[in-house]
Order: C-alpha cells, then sequence, then structure tokens
C-alpha cells in the first residue's frame, strides 16, 4: 500500500459512524450528529469516535459542525464504570475529547438547538464558535446526584469566572440561552430554530471563506497565551508574527 492510500484509507475511517453519532461531508465541512433517544447522552464509544475525526481529520477538512437530533442538545454522558478500576479509564477517555476539541487542526461550531447539561454544556462551550436559541437552558446537575463536576470545573472558571462557575455547580441553576452568552459560554443566541439555521450556515460560510492555515494559528496563539504571562504572550507574539510575515512574502 502506497502512502496515499494509506492517508485515504485512514481519513475515510475516520468518519465511520457509531450508534449515536454520524458524520458527513460536504466539501471542506464535516457535520458530526448526535443522535440518540435518551437526550443524546454522550457514551465511551461515541467519545471515542469525535476524538478520531477531530484528531485525524480528511484532507482540506476545515470545519467541524456539531449539532443533535431530538429535542436536545446533549443531556450529558453516560455512566457506564461499574467498579472503582473501571473509572480511571473512563476518565481519560472523556477527558481526551475535552483536549481533542482544544487541540484539533479543524476549526469547531456548535449548533445548539436544545437543552445542555453537564458534559454536553462543555461540547458547546469548548468548540470555537456556538449558536444557540434563547429557549434551550444550559446546567450542571451534578450537584442533585451529590456530585462535584470535577471535569467541568478543570475548565469553566476560565470562561465564566470563578464566582459564577461556583454558583451554576454549586445550584445546578439552568441558565437561557441569553444568560449564557452574558457568561461567555456561547457566541450567539437566536430567537428560532429557523433563525439558528441561518446563522450557523452564515458563520459556518464565514469561517470556509478563510485561511485554514491562519485559523490554526489563531486558535493556536490562544492556546498558548492562556498559560503564559502577558510579557511572555507578547514575546510569543512577537516571533510568530514575524514568522507569519516571512511565510506570507515566500507563498
Amino acid at each position: 500500500m502506497t502512502i496515499q492510500q494509506e492517508t485515504q484509507e485512514t481519513n475515510e475511517q475516520s468518519l465511520d459512524a457509531v450508534d449515536g453519532i454520524t458524520f458527513s461531508r460536504d466539501g471542506s465541512l464535516i457535520t458530526a450528529r448526535l443522535d440518540r433517544p435518551d437526550g443524546n447522552l454522550m457514551t465511551l464509544a461515541m467519545c471515542d469516535a469525535l476524538v478520531q475525526v477531530l484528531r485525524n481529520p480528511p484532507v482540506d477538512a476545515h470545519v467541524l459542525l456539531l449539532e443533535a437530533a431530538g429535542g436536545s442538545f446533549c443531556l450529558g454522558r453516560e455512566r457506564t464504570a461499574s467498579t472503582p478500576e473501571d473509572l480511571p479509564g473512563e476518565v481519560r477517555r472523556l477527558i481526551s475529547l475535552n483536549e481533542a476539541l482544544l487541540r484539533t487542526p479543524l476549526v469547531t461550531v456548535a449548533k445548539v438547538h436544545g437543552d445542555a447539561a453537564g458534559f454536553g454544556v462543555g461540547l458547546a462551550a469548548l468548540t470555537d464558535v456556538s449558536v444557540t436559541t434563547d429557549a434551550a437552558r444550559f446546567s450542571f446537575p451534578e450537584v442533585k446526584m451529590d456530585l462535584a463536576p470535577t471535569l467541568v470545573l478543570a475548565w469553566l472558571a476560565r470562561i465564566v469566572g470563578r464566582r459564577q462557575a461556583f454558583w451554576l455547580t454549586a445550584t445546578g441553576e439552568a441558565v437561557s440561552g441569553a444568560q449564557a452568552v452574558r457568561l461567555g459560554l456561547i457566541n450567539e443566541v437566536v430567537a428560532t430554530e429557523a433563525d439558528l439555521d441561518e446563522e450557523t450556515d452564515r458563520r459556518v460560510q464565514m469561517l470556509q471563506e478563510r485561511s485554514p492555515r491562519v485559523h490554526t494559528e489563531i486558535r493556536s496563539m490562544l492556546r498558548s497565551a492562556s498559560t503564559l504571562t502577558e510579557e511572555q504572550s507578547y514575546d510569543l507574539s512577537a516571533d510568530r508574527l514575524v514568522l507569519g510575515s516571512m511565510r506570507r512574502r515566500m507563498s
């Protein structure tokens, strides 16, 4: 098998569906669709399939759109670990999805048409762009099961601040789409699902009109700057600006 054939086979395999999630491709756009009758709870197999596409997308893919069927976007994750020995492996696979959303070469967009809870809020909030309706509700209900949502707390305060992160997870209070925008969990809120279709399509199209390489550089810089001091961020940005300018002149 040649390298080209091997790469093509790998890229085709990366779009294999599993129960609860399907993938389709239209040019540079990949659509991942959640579809389970229980509120689209994420199974480990669904997480693994999405991680595979995020880490190893098809050649020339640029944007991944995450959407869902049914009345809800995603009401969390399925809890399958039956023994303490099973828990570390389960948790590692969940973390892998959060990391893949952060480090994927794709630009990720979430179309949140209905309620999101717990791990489902993470799917919406950790994408690069997310759009919802005001009727959607966002919540972290783990406290009602006497659990602290520690995986959520690993990223939530960086987005909404410590006080809001405490309140949302300590009470389980649901917030509207408009409130989710004010908190920084979501980019845009619209009135109806028809508006949601239109606004999501508009944003995807705008992203596809820009350079994937530039988007990769933007995402990389944002990721790096989040762990640096202001001075370190400026030093890094200066180095990357010089490299980017040189690359542009040579192209």
